[in-house]
C-alpha cells in the first residue's frame, strides 16, 4: 500500500480508531502498540520506519512486500520487497529485494555468478546511485 498521501496525524487518527475499535472488542491496547500495530498492517517492519517514510515529502514509491521488476547490473528481474529502511540525513532508501528466479550477474561467456537476493540503496524513484562502468545504474525499478 502507497501512504505518500497521507500525514502522520492521519496515521496517528487511524491508530487512535484501531485502538478504540479493539478496546470495544476488550482488547485493551496502548498508543505505541497500536502505532506499530498500524504501522505492521500497512507493510512497514515499525512505527518508526513509517514515520520516517510519512513524514519525508520525498516519500518512497514502493512497500514492503511489494512485487518489483526492473534491472540489476543491466539484468532484467521480477522479485519482492523484503526489507526497506530510510537511510539517515539522505534522500535516500535501503532495500532488500529477493529475486524470483536468481539474477546472473557476469556478462561474460562461461562464467556466472548468480544473485537471488540483494541490499542497496536507492533514491525515491526507485534507482541507484551506484553505476556500472558503461555508466548506467546498478538498479533500477520499474515505474
Amino acid at each position: 500500500m502507497h501512504i505518500q498521501h497521507l500525514s502522520i496525524d492521519e496515521l496517528k487518527t487511524q491508530a487512535k480508531a484501531l485502538r478504540q475499535s479493539m478496546a470495544q472488542d476488550g482488547h485493551v491496547m496502548s498508543h505505541s502498540k497500536s502505532l506499530e500495530v498500524l504501522a505492521k498492517q500497512l507493510g512497514y517492519r515499525d512505527w518508526n520506519t513509517l514515520s520516517a517514510i510519512v513524514g519525508n515529502n520525498n516519500a518512497f514509491s514502493y512497500a514492503l512486500g511489494e512485487a518489483v521488476r526492473g534491472t540489476y547490473l543491466g539484468q532484467p528481474f521480477e522479485g519482492e520487497i523484503i526489507g526497506l529502511r530510510k537511510v539517515p540525513n539522505k534522500q535516500r532508501f535501503g532495500v532488500t529485494i529477493k529475486f524470483d528466479v536468481p539474477v546472473d550477474v557476469v556478462k561474460f561467456d562461461g562464467m556466472s555468478n548468480f544473485r537471488s537476493r540483494i541490499n542497496i540503496v536507492v533514491n525515491k524513484n526507485g534507482v541507484s546511485d551506484d553505476k556500472t562502468s558503461d555508466g548506467q545504474p546498478h538498479l533500477k525499478l520499474a515505474a
